[in-house]
This record gives C-alpha cells, sequence and structure tokens, in this order.
C-alpha cells in the first residue's frame, strides 16, 4: 500500500482482508499474531492505567463489556489484571462473528470466567447494568457515523465510564509496521491488515468532531496518544 494511503479522503476505499470471509483455521491464525502484536506493542498498557483509576471498592463485582473482543486477549488481561487486585469483575466479550467468538472461548482457559456473546452491539441488549465498556482496535473498522453511534451506545450503557483505545495514524508507524511485520513473518492478514488500520484509523481531531456529534465536549473525554501507535479515548463518569 502507498503512503498516500494515509490520506484520509481514501479511508472508505480501504479494506482489510480480516474483514473477509475466511475459515475458522485462516481466522484463528490471523487473531493469534494480531494479540502477538498487542503484547509487543505494550497495547494493553492504557486500558489497564485506566482501569487501575477506575476501580474502587463496589457492593458486587464491577461489569465489564469488551466490544469487537477478537481473539479475547484483551478481555483475558483485564483478568488477571483483576485477580493480581482481588478485584471481582464480570467480563463479557461481544463480536459479531461467531466465529472470533468461538475462537475466543476456546482460547480461554477453564478457570477464565469471561461470558462470550455473539451480537451486533447496536442490537445488543444487556441482561444486567454494564459498569464499564472497553473496545481494542474496532473502531477504526466502522465509518465516522457509526462511531457516534457507538459513542451514543456508551453514554447510555456505561454507569461509570468507558475506555477506546485503537490506532494513532501516523507515518512512522505505519512504514515501520509494513517493515516489522514482515520480519517477524506474522499472517498474511496481519502484514496486509496493520497498514490498512492505521490508515483508516482517526486524529485527535477526527475524534473531538465525533465526540462533539454525540453530545459530548471536550471536558466530558479524555483523547490522549500513548506511545508506540496507540490513540486512546476515554470517558469517566462521576459515580
Amino acid at each position: 500500500m502507498p503512503p498516500e494511503a494515509l490520506d484520509f479522503s481514501r479511508r472508505a476505499q480501504l479494506t482489510e482482508l480480516m474483514d473477509e470471509p475466511c475459515s475458522r483455521e485462516e481466522l484463528r491464525a490471523c487473531l493469534r499474531d494480531l494479540a502477538k502484536v498487542n503484547r509487543m506493542t505494550l497495547g494493553y498498557r492504557p486500558l489497564l492505567k485506566w482501569l487501575n483509576a477506575m476501580h474502587s471498592s463496589t457492593a458486587g463485582p464491577m461489569r465489564i463489556l469488551d466490544v469487537g473482543c477478537g481473539y479475547g486477549d484483551t478481555a483475558r488481561r483485564i483478568a488477571r489484571w483483576a485477580d493480581a487486585r482481588s478485584i471481582a469483575v464480570a467480563l463479557t466479550g461481544l463480536d459479531v462473528n461467531p466465529d472470533t467468538v468461538a475462537i475466543a472461548a476456546e482460547a480461554s482457559p477453564l478457570e477464565c470466567e469471561i461470558e462470550w456473546i455473539c451480537a451486533d452491539i447496536f442490537a445488543f441488549v444487556p441482561k444486567k447494568p454494564i459498569d464499564i465498556v472497553i473496545c481494542s482496535l474496532f473502531t477504526h473498522h466502522l465509518p465516522e457515523a457509526d462511531v457516534v453511534r457507538f459513542l451514543r451506545w456508551m453514554e447510555a450503557n456505561a454507569m461509570r465510564g468507558w475506555f477506546v483505545s485503537d490506532l494513532s495514524r501516523s507515518a512512522v508507524p505505519f512504514h515501520l509496521f509494513r517493515v516489522l511485520s514482515k520480519a517477524a513473518r506474522l499472517h498474511r492478514f496481519v502484514q496486509h491488515d496493520g497498514p490498512v488500520s492505521f490508515a483508516r484509523s482517526f486524529l485527535p481531531e477526527d475524534w473531538r468532531r465525533m465526540c462533539a456529534a454525540a453530545g459530548l465536549t471536550t471536558n466530558d473525554v479524555s483523547i490522549r496518544r500513548f506511545r508506540p501507535a496507540r490513540l486512546c479515548v476515554a470517558r469517566s463518569k462521576k459515580p
């Protein structure tokens, strides 16, 4: 993909191989390598730092919904974080792809009590109130109108707050990923989709515009870059 793919005007034209139909075996191998990339790039760190600040003693478990859960590695990482701190959590991983949900479930140890649900987030009705909604590497898959719709959904359903972790669109990580993913011999989907994901991701000004469209002010949300290549949008609600 040429560097000019970073031109946001071309965003809608860019497609990811992972979004196309494929076998469960191919998808599993791709998701496993994506989880490897998350670990190598410290992708969980911003979310866990935010959760540390959000945690407080409650009467029951902190209910966390992971939207676009993929391989389930983020939810499992939260489970380990909570276990190490004796924090009670009730984790749910949600994804629209039934194969992805099955793969996430089979990759989770039996002692890791996470509920896995296959559903479209916009049709999903939680059975119990949700404290926190999170998503990782999800929003760049959506058109801008659906990101605004998702922000409104989170604002309406997350009682304590929500956290969006996605890529930071810039040329340096775009080109580095192209080189390093090939050197590491990552799955062919990951090699192709990584640069596309950077090109499809949003800038801080995009997030400010979308948050405003969702009825959120700059005082409501935090928009912050985390090295090496994350841009995170967070909303902490006052008790």
